[in-house]
């Protein structure tokens, strides 16, 4: 007999809460059950689309003993308050990247979900393409000998799809601009495969699109292991391009969105091709939270780890501003 679904309520509605209603709807045991945002209109397409009701408020959907969990695509500055009435609520909580705005609030969210006995997932989907679980197991295999390097970019061109005024596209709503919308996946992809970051150095431009927030940040991260890495984003570029580069003492992974995974060990004059199916990384993640729900189990990714995720990126930041070296553990400290 099969198990009843994990039945999910989505909250706030934008484009991006579209997309993980799909990625329900292809993952088992999970099912939209409700939405809610203050569009009526919006909602109303929402429950049209993908199945469940339109509540007329998010305390409806918090009182109704039927819903399990929120995935929550809420503004970077109402996480908190959001997460707050869902943990209050016995609500388990899917929230989209970045956690908060800053590490104090993220930190907050974490233990308000973990007094509250609730799960806490953070959506980090890039950490489950197949290439770099591959590249996982043979660094744990010491296939890569002394990881040494890595270089990484995760670029876009907005200019045709920028909405003036989206709080996603300003200072306000997106602090950080570029690198705190889109920088934290391979901020989290370096930290899986090379361990966690220790000091950062930044640089942000404004180059491109209208208004006042960063299209183009890079920074230059030294891991506690020793290992040095660079993180390039924009919103800049033509096209897009996701790259990620590893290198071992032993071996080098050369990953690109275009042309694919390549290997290279030690004394081979070219790298070969690693040929991969591609997998569904955000119906995994909605199947995962369902199962965390279903089970008690933890998700890959909580809310401590994605509060030093996101230490990494507001130290870069703060180094861009300040001209100078910045501490993860600075930042930790401050909550900034």
């Amino acid at each position: 007999m099969n198990a009843k679904p994990v039945r999910l309520a989505s909250l706030g509605l934008g484009w991006w809460s579209d997309v993980l209603a799909a990625a329900v709807g292809r993952a088992g045991g999970v099912e939209i059950a409700a939405c809610y945002t203050r569009s009526e209109d919006k909602r109303k397409a929402f429950a049209d689309k993908f199945g469940g009701r339109a509540a007329s408020s998010y305390e409806e959907i918090l009182a109704d003993p039927d819903i399990d969990g929120i995935i929550n695509t809420t503004p970077n500055n109402v996480h908190l308050e959001t997460t707050k009435q869902a943990a209050e609520a016995g609500k388990h909580v899917f929230l989209d990247k970045p956690i908060a705005n800053s590490v104090g609030e993220g930190m907050q969210i974490a233990k308000l979900c973990r007094d509250a006995g609730v799960k806490l997932s953070i959506g980090f989907q890039r950490r489950r393409e197949a290439h770099f679980r591959w590249v996982r197991e043979q660094i744990d295999a010491g296939e890569f000998g002394q990881l040494v390097q890595a270089e990484a970019n995760i670029s876009r061109d907005r200019l045709g799809e920028f909405e003036e005024g989206h709080w996603r596209y300003t200072s306000e709503g997106m602090p950080g601009g570029v690198m705190l919308q889109i920088g934290p996946h391979y901020v989290d992809v370096l930290e899986m495969l090379i361990g966690p970051i220790a000091e950062v150095s930044g640089m942000l431009s404004q180059l491109v699109l209208p208004g006042d927030n960063p299209d183009v940040a890079g920074l230059i991260m030294r891991h506690e292991c020793g290992a040095v890495s660079t993180l390039n984003a924009g919103y800049a570029s033509a096209g897009e391009h996701y790259v990620m580069n590893i290198y071992g003492k032993k071996a080098s992974a050369l990953y690109s969105k275009h042309t694919g995974l390549y290997f290279l060990k030690q004394g081979d004059k070219a790298p070969h091709h690693v040929a991969f199916e591609e997998t569904d990384t955000l119906a995994e993640q909605m199947q995962e939270f369902g199962h965390c729900i279903r089970t008690d189990a933890e998700p890959e990714v909580g809310g401590e780890w994605a509060s030093r995720s996101l230490a990494v990126i507001r130290a870069g930041v703060k180094s861009a501003a300040e001209g100078r070296k910045v501490a993860i553990d600075e930042i930790m400290e401050t909550g900034e």
